[in-house]
């Protein structure tokens, strides 16, 4: 350490001086601020007559101050229009015209030139808006506009409004624009249509080749796709009109998420239904139990699926309720088991019953080989020997199967005399003699006590223990003797 102190010592003042030599020296005073120039406007972006889609085209290039410059300027120009409109109108006012009806017509002629120029002022706006300037900066100016021409309408004659509006119809810039741009936009629909179609129809022969793909997501695919082309042909339609749609799309989006809330249970059967069509519990044409409501599939759309019931009822059952219960595909496979249950009496021979349904089942041309088919004794009932056929058939063939083998199997056990007992029960009551003797004594109530006759004196001679009871008592009536 002490041999490299002396170079420490000689190194500090030579860094302190370069620091000083190259330290920047400070200002003696602030510069003063530089004068915003004056902003230079071309002359042609002020011509009354320039054309709106020239001035449309000019305006790119120019700054948000120049905008600002520019803005100015038409201002200055549709208020020196609107005063000669307003001298024209207060000549009318007082009847300093000679002609009336010329001054009118001057009038008119006047407030169309300068709505020409409020035009012109408003593509200014718009340009200067779209480069950054804020709604309350341009405020002011969109105020003006409208309150020049919301008085003017308010004050002038019906006689001076009727000629506006005649001379706005047949004005090339104004009621012709107008037709022709309705004109354009319905044609434009009918071939946005046309050619929505014609891609939906080609886009479907491209899915229908994709395997494993339900109908139900086919549906859905060819409808996003039709809405898709007519929604963006629409906004392209639009735009070559010169009409704005960004406003559209701020209107879509405030209103998207105030329907969010307001339209919960249908957004839910919404996700429901694009849960449908992705896993594809079913598809159009199958026959479903959902939830308890059994029939066929009829259609299924982006909220509701539609089935119709064997008896032709339409129901309508929301997604959410779908996705949200049990659901039985009963025809999703091509083959069936047919469950049938017969039974025989006990009396009956269980070889020849077997015999019969075997037969029956392989005789039936319905009735599928693979897999073969199960006929067994399945349980001893109370009142019957039941046995279990259980054939297979093809989806479409379960009812037919199952109602042609039970009448055929009612038929065949008829004529082999085998019988199908119904359900009964026996009943064997036994009961002791002296208990059954019992209980007949029991089952009578006794006869009501007769009065009491009143005693007797005992007879004379009457021998000891003989029973103590009155003439007649015994049972005799002496009335019988005579007769």
């Amino acid at each position: 350490m002490p041999r490299y102190l002396p170079r420490i010592l000689l190194a500090i003042p030579l860094v302190v001086a370069a620091l000083w030599l190259g330290a920047p020296a400070a200002p003696a005073q602030d510069a003063p601020p530089e004068t915003a120039a004056a902003v230079e406007i071309d002359p042609a972006l002020t011509r009354p007559g320039i054309d709106l889609g020239d001035l449309e085209l000019r305006l790119i290039p120019l700054t948000q101050d120049e905008l600002k410059a520019l803005a100015d300027d038409w201002l200055s120009i549709v208020k020196a229009k609107t005063e000669e409109v307003i001298d024209q109108q207060i000549i009318l006012n007082h009847g300093e015209a000679a002609d009336e009806e010329a001054a009118r017509g001057r009038l008119a002629t006047l407030t169309e030139e300068r709505n020409r120029l409020f035009e012109r002022f408003s593509v200014v706006l718009d340009g200067w808006q779209k480069k950054g300037a804020t709604s309350e900066t341009i405020l002011p100016y969109r105020t003006y506009r409208n309150s020049v021409i919301i008085e003017e309408k308010r004050t002038a004659g019906w006689e001076t409004l009727a000629i506006e509006a005649l001379n706005w119809l047949t004005r090339r810039d104004g009621g012709v624009r107008l037709a022709v741009r309705a004109a354009t936009l319905v044609g434009a629909l009918v071939v946005l249509l046309t050619l929505a179609r014609i891609v939906r129809r080609i886009v479907g022969r491209a899915i229908g080749r994709i395997p494993n793909l339900s109908k139900l997501l086919q549906s859905f695919i060819l409808m996003v796709i039709y809405w898709l082309v007519i929604a963006f042909g629409l906004m392209i339609v639009l735009s070559m009109l010169g009409i704005d749609i960004t406003p559209v799309f701020a209107l879509i989006g405030g209103a998207s998420f105030i329907m969010a809330f307001a339209l919960q249970d249908t957004l839910g059967n919404l996700a429901a239904g694009i849960m449908i069509m992705i896993n594809r519990p079913f598809d159009e044409g199958d026959y479903v139990d959902i939830g308890g409501v059994a029939g066929t599939v009829k259609a299924v759309s982006i909220v509701s699926t539609t089935v119709t019931t064997p008896d032709n009822q339409v129901i309508v059952v929301p997604n959410s309720k779908v996705w949200g219960n049990v659901i039985t595909n009963v025809t999703a496979s091509a083959t069936r088991r047919v469950d049938l249950t017969f039974g025989i009496s006990y009396e009956d021979s269980i070889e020849a019953a077997q015999g019969v349904l075997e037969r029956l089942v392989a005789a039936h041309p319905l009735v599928l080989r693979d897999p073969a088919p199960v006929i067994r004794v399945n349980e001893l009932g109370d009142s019957s020997v039941n046995f279990v056929v259980r054939p297979w058939a093809r989806s479409a063939d379960y009812w037919t199967v199952y109602w042609d083998l039970l009448r055929q199997v009612k038929l065949a056990f008829d004529e082999a005399g085998i019988s199908i007992p119904y359900p009964q029960t026996e009943m064997h009551l036994r009961v002791p003699a002296a208990a059954t003797a019992g209980s007949a004594a029991a089952s009578f109530p006794p006869a009501p006590a007769a009065p009491p006759a009143p005693a007797a004196p005992p007879a004379r001679g009457r021998p000891a223990g003989a029973p103590d009871y009155a003439a007649g008592d015994e049972g005799h009536d002496p009335e019988d003797d005579d007769r």
